[in-house]
């Protein structure tokens, strides 16, 4: 079995550095990579930078992006924006997806191309949104979808820290095949879901966890007149790993099994930051803004509407301790805000920023990966990246899946969901 790569929402490559990392013949197809209302497409002008471009590698509005001609691939991957995944019946056009939710373009290129496996990457707060009344609708519909597909899936919310990566980062890895592969039969055989949880999921192998779950729960997903039907009244709390086989989920709570180092801020920091502009006392009044920032508080503010409320938060660690790992890092890394890293300077002592070669270090890419960018583009894709060496953990139990694939061959293949579910 080949090892063809297409990337949806690139970025500035980070499931490629993370893929390639393993030195197993991944062949990247395909990219595309596309920043809305925005001239300059620096992302873009990265993955070029880096990887090199053909004909294959797209700065074009994915919308637009005619999904049939993205060549032949065996793996999807991508990371897309946590969004609202509504329905609505559309009268003579049928069932819509809501206007701009990247998650249809994914779900449009999987039925164009029907790759036997698709990893995709998203916020842990989509196992929960959009909210109280509709719980875990959005990634219901994912699921959902899936399913009409032919594909089953996995999922898993990691804690970049909990593996050892020096950033306190958790985002959700969704792993999806075919149901005509060979690994989609060994789950079917499996005893139970939980079962093949604990001892077939893609991610054990490089990310191992406990054997004994927790707040275990089941639910079916269908039933349903339509997906519309589905969106208006799905509601179910999806914990942090789950499987769905055929319409049959299972979801439950794990913790993970990891004896290697752990990797701190001292361990990515540099010894010391030459550029003045990181040292926030050489601008007047930063501090006590970071101060105020990072401290607690209790406060009486008034709405909109003039209605006076009392505003609270606890205090955070001012600087952020070195012997720790780094929090999770936003794209507003640079500005003066609550969330901005502060570190003292190992040279010199000084309260300072992270430098943007700290910020690839905290999200495991190369040093220097940005460089040429404007400085707050480099803290903005950083922002907007994902942990490289996560993706390289993962790949390491995809690799042994294709392994046991060698006689699945999806070269020009003629196959849709119909004849796979049947």
């Amino acid at each position: 079995m080949q090892k063809r790569v297409a990337e949806l929402f690139a970025g500035v490559g980070g499931f490629r550095v993370g893929l390639e990392a393993l030195n197993t013949n991944w062949d990247f197809v395909y990219a595309n990579q596309w920043e809305p209302s925005r001239k300059n497409q620096y992302a873009f002008d990265w993955y070029v930078k880096h990887f090199g471009s053909d004909e294959n590698t797209s700065n074009e509005d994915i919308n637009q992006v005619n999904k049939n001609k993205i060549p032949d691939i065996d793996l999807l991957i991508g990371g897309f924006p946590c969004q609202d995944y509504s329905v609505a019946h559309s009268g003579a056009k049928g069932i819509e997806g809501k206007k701009g939710v990247l998650w249809w373009d994914i779900r449009d290129t999987i039925e164009a191309k029907m790759p036997p496996f698709v990893l995709l990457e998203n916020v842990d707060r989509l196992l929960s949104s959009p909210g109280k009344k509709h719980r875990g609708r959005d990634f219901g519909m994912i699921l959902y979808t899936l399913n009409q597909l032919g594909y089953g899936a996995q999922w898993r919310i990691l804690n970049a820290a909990e593996y050892g990566f020096p950033q306190r980062r958790r985002r959700v890895f969704i792993f999806a095949y075919r149901q005509d592969t060979e690994y989609a039969k060994q789950i079917s055989s499996s005893p139970n879901l939980e079962h093949a949880l604990l001892n077939k999921s893609v991610f054990n192998e490089g990310l191992p966890i406990n054997k004994t779950l927790s707040s275990p729960n089941e639910t079916r997903l269908d039933g349903y007149v339509d997906i519309v039907d589905f969106s208006d009244t799905f509601s179910f709390f999806f914990e942090n790993t789950g499987i769905m086989n055929g319409w049959d989920v299972f979801t439950a709570k794990y913790t993970p099994s990891y004896s290697g180092p752990f990797k701190t801020l001292d361990d990515i920091v540099l010894s010391h930051a030459s550029d003045e502009s990181l040292y926030i006392e050489n601008t007047p009044g930063k501090l006590e803004k970071f101060e105020y920032l990072k401290g607690a508080k209790k406060e009486e503010r008034t709405s909109a509407t003039g209605f006076k409320y009392f505003y609270s938060e606890g205090g955070m660690a001012f600087p952020d301790p070195l012997d720790r790992p780094g929090r999770t890092m936003l794209t507003s890394e640079h500005s003066v805000n609550r969330s901005t890293h502060v570190i003292r300077d190992k040279e010199n002592g000084k309260l300072r920023l992270l430098d943007p070669i700290e910020c690839e270090r905290l999200q495991t890419f190369p040093d220097n990966w940005t460089e040429g960018m404007p400085k707050s583009s480099r803290y903005f894709m950083m922002g907007n990246a994902l942990v490289c060496g996560l993706v390289t953990q993962i790949g390491k139990g995809i690799d042994k899946i294709i392994e046991n694939e060698s006689n699945l061959d999806v070269s020009n293949i003629d196959v849709n969901a119909n004849q796979i579910l049947h």
